[in-house]
């Protein structure tokens, strides 16, 4: 052979050999070497058909150099693949150093390539995301060995694989490229996505998926069967309970609160229903003693006149006929009597005199025949002068009450009802209230509480009850004299005459006393006295016999007097 002359014309760079890349499964792709206008003619055992017709896809011959042709040649005489960069010898030891991913381009001159239409492009790389598996390196990238022996081309980068496991091999699709780092650390062994090894496995997680699943079934079948027995026992998730304090022991109230007076007191009030000669009426009572004497007022009592009808109710609902035992218009107070009836409740009787303006006291009565209703209230005043009644026009059904005012409520159908003090004790008779734009009366005319409430005293009430139980009728206490009830002035006028006789009822309390006629008495025991209607007020709230300091004016001289008060029939 002879080396180094040329055998024959050269071979045109259009007629160079192309890069063949075998596709066999058995072996890695070889390595193609084609000389350049420069180099000499191929040896013999090289193997060269320019002018052969190529197929498609057919493999053409390669040629391998010998470690020795490849020594002769000078660099720049080599072949990319021949020439051995000196980053890739072999190290000391027989370690060989990392070699590249893929043998240099034969046909490129650094650093764009050759030139011609047909110079060969390099492969295109399509990164994807790397795998943590590994990555997976292109058949037939191998470099050459330290020995200085050309390996396949493209040949995949051996790594070390892990304990007990076989390496990788390689893949068949060149078109599916990963990124990876030739340079980094190789933490796990580079292998094809899509490898059996590296596909996370199904079972497992279908396992754990049913599981849960079953798990989520029987939580969900609790809460649900947990609200349908709720629904059931409650009747459903709309209805409303509200909350709601829980009942009372029965235990009592103090007996000086309103609750405590009222449960001590209510069974010893009645009500009752008056009807007669056209008329009736309600009103209200409380009983005196076990005889079953009832204290009321007179215009209570009035509409039966001689021959009505009065039923009694007690608080418990029993009830019972009563019959008039007495009753006077001036005081206006009237004693009934129930017989047959057991279990009567007497109510302790108070005094008056002890009374004391801002005291709390409470109302019981039947207001528009609402009966057993129970009011409270202050004393708002003592020795409150009123007169009620007139309707027949000649003043004998006329009251006059030194009153007790009050602003617990009383309206119709409370009259004759007890007023109590602290002590559940009756104080007074409830008999007038003032209501709006009708005047003072008994009644009030039926308009209605608006807090002026007025009670009989007890003591005088107690008086008179006594006088009427006892003799059936009550008397009055009187000085003796005729008043003038035109007058107009300061203070109560002695007339000039009286109705059947002078004015000063000869041998009486007044006459005794020296009044005369035309004397304007001013004063009655200190208090002052502004009419004739304020001084029968004082008079009647004292008791037949009683003495009295009078303050009397005559021709402009004023003098007091003493008076001891006489008795008079209630006719």
């Amino acid at each position: 052979m002879d080396e180094g002359k040329p055998a024959g014309s050269k071979a045109k760079w259009w007629s160079r050999p192309a890069r063949t890349v075998n596709r066999s499964t058995d072996a890695p792709e070889a390595a193609v070497h084609a000389a350049s206008d420069d180099q000499p003619d191929q040896p013999d055992h090289e193997v060269h058909a320019p002018d052969a017709p190529r197929e498609t896809g057919a493999a053409e011959p390669v040629a391998a150099a010998s470690p020795d042709r490849i020594a002769q040649q000078s660099p720049e005489q080599q072949s990319p693949e021949q020439h051995v960069p000196e980053q890739y010898a072999s190290e000391p030891g027989g370690r060989t150093r990392p070699q590249p991913l893929h043998a240099p381009d034969p046909y490129g001159t650094p650093p764009y390539g050759g030139p011609g239409p047909w110079a060969p492009a390099p492969p295109v790389q399509r990164p994807v995301p790397t795998p943590p598996q590994g990555t997976f390196v292109p058949p037939g990238a191998r470099a050459s060995n330290g020995a200085g022996t050309a390996g396949p081309a493209h040949a995949p980068l051996p790594v070390s694989p892990p304990h007990n496991q076989q390496p990788h091999q390689p893949h068949h699709q060149p078109s599916q490229w990963l990124q990876y780092d030739p340079w980094g650390t190789i933490q796990q062994p580079l292998t094809h996505p899509g490898a059996p090894g590296g596909a996370p496995k199904k079972k497992g997680r279908g396992a754990r998926l049913f599981v849960g699943a079953l798990l989520i079934a029987l939580v969900a079948g609790g809460i649900g069967g947990g609200v349908g027995a709720y629904i059931e026992r409650n009747g459903g998730i709309t209805r409303v309970e509200l909350p709601q304090a829980a009942k009372a022991d029965g235990k009592a109230r103090p007996a000086d609160s309103v609750a405590g007076i009222a449960a001590s007191a209510l069974p010893g009030v009645v009500t009752l229903h008056v009807s007669g000669a056209g008329e009736q009426g309600t009103g209200t009572g409380f009983v005196l003693d076990a005889q079953g004497h009832i204290l009321t007022n007179h215009h209570v009592v009035e509409p039966a006149g001689a021959s009505g009808n009065i039923t009694v109710t007690f608080s418990r609902g029993e009830t019972a006929k009563a019959k008039v035992i007495g009753k006077d218009s001036g005081y206006d107070l009237a004693v009934v009597q129930v017989t047959g009836v057991d279990g009567l409740r007497p109510l302790p009787l108070g005094n008056s005199e002890n009374v004391q303006v801002g005291d709390p006291v409470v109302a019981i009565g039947a207001p528009f025949d609402l009966q057993n209703t129970v009011t409270s209230g202050i004393i708002s005043a003592k020795e409150r002068p009123i007169t009620a009644g007139g309707e027949k026009g000649d003043g004998s059904d006329v009251s006059y009450v030194n009153a007790l005012q009050t602003d617990a409520p009383i309206n119709p159908g409370n009259s004759g009802g007890p007023l109590l003090d602290g002590k559940a004790n009756v104080i007074g008779i409830n008999s007038a209230i003032r209501a709006a734009g009708n005047g003072t009366g008994l009644e009030g005319g039926q308009g209605g509480s608006i807090g002026l409430g007025f009670a009989i005293p007890i003591n005088q009430g107690k008086r008179v009850a006594e006088e009427l139980i006892n003799t059936g009728r009550a008397t009055h206490p009187v000085i003796g004299v005729t008043l003038d009830m035109k007058y107009t002035g300061d203070g109560a006028r002695v007339g000039t005459k009286g109705a059947k006789g002078p004015a000063v009822t000869p041998g009486g309390a007044g006459a005794k006393a020296g009044i005369q006629p035309r004397d304007i008495i001013t004063e009655v025991d200190g208090q002052r006295v502004h009419n004739g209607q304020e001084l029968i007020v004082k008079i009647r709230s004292h008791r037949p016999g009683d003495r009295l300091e009078l303050t009397v004016v005559r021709e402009g001289e004023e003098r007091s007097v003493a008076v001891t008060l006489g008795s008079a029939d209630g006719t």
